[in-house]
């Protein structure tokens, strides 16, 4: 909506700033941009979210004042935490107040069958005081997409065989998401009915220490393939549980048969 022009005095987010420059798709120097025009400028004092509503205002006072209560809401946000949506933990205490009636659940698995096997199953489980509804089931791993449609429903996350990639995880942390990982049908439906019948046991973490990338394969006549990996963050050690996830879809999970930093164990 309208038009953007060099000079101009910008808001995004907590950032302003006067625009100094305009370039279009091709990096060509432009003056001014109207509505469906891409442009990438530069003269913000800050790097805004993806997402952020750009506005042009007519002084620095409104852009200052803008911004300061941007940053207000920030800081109130945070101090608050992340929002409480929907969890197994706090399930059986909204069905209890009477205020709940209905769990909403998003299936990501590594095949179609699973998807429908556990729907079906969870289906079963339903009961007059809590409906369940599958409102989303789909192979591949969870992504920004799937948390974002929790988020705004108020439903759990269900990962069968399959993991949230990075930027996911960071994302339910951040709007208090809540994802689960399960590779076994009968675990995730005896979980969700313990948590509407009250009877949870108290959850097990599961801790990270490290991560680590698989740059090249190579295939021994002994031993069969060998991972030549770099760790990305944390440490690796032999004694470790490790599970291989390939397209965000666990491919293999159990204990390293061997260590070695190129021949020495």
């Amino acid at each position: 909506k309208g038009t953007l022009r060099q000079g101009d005095i910008v808001v995004a987010g907590q950032y302003t700033g006067r625009v100094r420059s305009l370039k279009n798709d091709r990096g060509k120097t432009v003056h001014e941009a109207g509505p469906a025009y891409a442009v990438e400028l530069s003269g913000l004092n800050g790097v805004p979210e993806a997402g952020e509503t750009l506005y042009a205002v007519s002084d620095e006072k409104i852009a200052r004042k803008i911004t300061e209560q941007k940053i207000l809401d920030l800081r109130e946000k945070q101090m608050r935490g992340a929002p409480k949506h929907m969890s197994l933990e706090s399930l059986y205490s909204k069905l209890s107040e009477g205020s709940f009636k209905e769990l909403k659940i998003i299936l990501k698995g590594d095949v179609q069958g699973s998807i429908e096997a556990l729907t079906q199953s969870l289906q079963k489980i339903s009961s007059e005081k809590c409906q369940l509804q599958v409102i989303h089931g789909i192979v591949g791993g969870i992504n920004e997409s799937d948390v974002m449609l929790a988020a705004a429903s108020d439903a759990i996350i269900i990962g069968f065989h399959v993991k949230a990639d990075p930027k996911a995880a960071a994302l339910a942390e951040k709007e208090g998401v809540d994802i689960h990982y399960y590779s076994i049908i009968y675990d995730a439906v005896e979980k969700i009915r313990k948590a509407m019948e009250g009877i949870l046991e108290p959850e097990l973490k599961e801790v990270v220490e490290g991560k680590i990338k698989i740059r090249q394969i190579f295939k021994s006549s002994k031993v069969g393939n060998i991972g030549g990996a770099i760790v990305l963050k944390g440490r690796v050690t032999r004694q470790h549980h490790v599970r291989l996830v390939r397209d965000n879809v666990v491919i293999f999970d159990g204990r390293l048969s061997s260590l070695k930093r190129f021949k020495d164990d």
